[in-house]
């Protein structure tokens, strides 16, 4: 599995310059993440007046923000809560995803009718941000509650998927010659339709790490994110809104790392889904 996902990278760096440099930018943000108490200059959350509002140069690379704290800091911490956040919310998504939408392709009947027709219907009728924007705001700021309201609004996606997969593939002659000989339905869907679904699944999670940076990004500027004083890029994008003009560098650091972080799992998502379309391999040589 580990060769098969290296083959899978270094083909596509090789063969997609924007693949290459979205695992850049992944790469470099997953080590921000980890390693961010080595890496930060300084203590993001270090309070220095006097250096307020400093504009970048060689004391403060990204510049101070309106309580002097080190912005160039505060934006590899931020890469902690995106990443974590990210990750776990594609992870339970995935996982929720994963689950109903075998249930209802695979049974159907009256499974397929309460899932993909009431279930899947209801949470696709609110919007997914507002509906994070009310769990979190009944539950309360922190970021196990931005995961869990994150995931509430983005299972529904992963699920119609696999759940349109699942009908496809259980029609097949492996999928019947297995059921002739006696294999349970859990050994079917776990042995024989997960592996076969599985490579669309990972292009959808792939762009939905991106959507996931952005809503914690969007749930942070509204306030409702992790509580101060962690270092978020939304909160960052919040607090430099009153010095857009005065001190620009609050708002554009911050937001570059947000477009940045969105654009490289966006760029990976379609390599992905170009690498894994037959056509398109075809058409590309590999």
């Amino acid at each position: 599995m580990a060769s098969t996902t290296w083959t899978t990278a270094t083909t596509l760096g090789r063969r997609n310059v924007l693949a290459s440099a979205g695992m850049v930018l992944v790469a470099v943000f997953v080590v921000f993440a980890l390693f961010a108490p080595w890496i930060a200059p300084q203590n993001p959350s270090n309070i220095d007046l006097p250096s307020r509002l400093q504009p970048p140069g060689a004391a403060h690379w990204f510049g101070t923000d309106e309580l002097g704290r080190d912005i160039f800091s505060r934006v590899i911490y931020g890469a902690r809560i995106s990443m974590l956040v990210g990750s776990s919310v594609v992870a339970g998504s995935l996982f929720l995803g994963l689950i109903l939408g075998s249930i209802a392709g695979y049974y159907g009947g009256m499974a397929d009718k309460f899932f993909s027709v009431i279930l899947m219907n209801a949470f696709l009728s609110f919007p997914g941000i507002l509906l994070a924007i009310a769990c979190v705001a009944f539950l309360g700021p922190g970021i196990f509650n931005l995961i869990l309201a994150l995931c509430i609004g983005g299972w529904v996606g992963y699920a119609r998927l696999v759940r349109a997969q699942v009908l496809v593939v259980k029609e097949k002659e492996f999928v019947e010659a297995a059921r002739a000989l006696g294999a349970s339905d859990w050994r079917i869907v776990t042995r024989h339709i997960l592996p076969n679904i599985i490579q669309p699944v990972i292009v959808q999670a792939a762009i939905g790490m991106a959507g996931a940076v952005l809503a914690e990004a969007t749930m942070s500027f509204l306030g409702l994110g992790v509580p101060p004083p962690t270092a978020s890029w939304g909160a960052m994008l919040n607090d430099g809104r009153a010095h857009l003009f005065d001190a620009p560098h609050l708002v554009l650091f911050p937001a570059l790392a947000v477009m940045l972080a969105v654009l490289s799992f966006n760029f990976i998502g379609d390599a992905l889904r170009d690498y894994m379309d037959p056509r398109s391999r075809i058409e590309a040589g590999l």
